[in-house]
């Protein structure tokens, strides 16, 4: 189970940086969220992908099972995904913004707006 996910967010990342290498916005943005999600299914996989063994203490023992998966990743993940959404919701809001002023997500176009390098 472990190479599929592997592979999974191996073509996750390829994809991003696909995206990352657009010149849309918009597309940098679903490369950021892609990016953000490889993350998360990698920490993941790296718990552990067990079924079956609740990650629980026994009493008396000082240690969890070993067969039972770490829920340590998984409460990082879902701290990582509530982060992200207010990331992808500010970022969102600011090519909305820039779209308005500039009439354009297009990068290469908005470069415009910087200003001149002077000697």
């Amino acid at each position: 189970m472990e190479v599929i996910m592997a592979l999974t967010v191996g073509g996750m990342v390829a994809g991003s940086v696909y995206l990352f290498l657009s010149r849309q916005y918009l597309r940098v943005m679903f490369g950021v969220i892609l990016l953000s999600n490889a993350v998360n299914v990698a920490i993941l996989t790296v718990g552990r992908l067990t079924t079956g063994h609740a990650p629980l203490i026994a009493q008396g023992a000082e240690v969890m099972d070993p067969a039972a998966a770490n829920p340590l990743p998984q409460a990082l993940i879902l701290t990582a995904i509530v982060i992200g959404f207010g990331l992808l919701a500010f970022a969102l809001v600011l090519g909305y913004r820039a779209y308005q002023e500039m009439g354009t997500l297009d990068t290469s176009a908005m470069r415009v707006a910087e200003p001149e390098d002077t000697p």
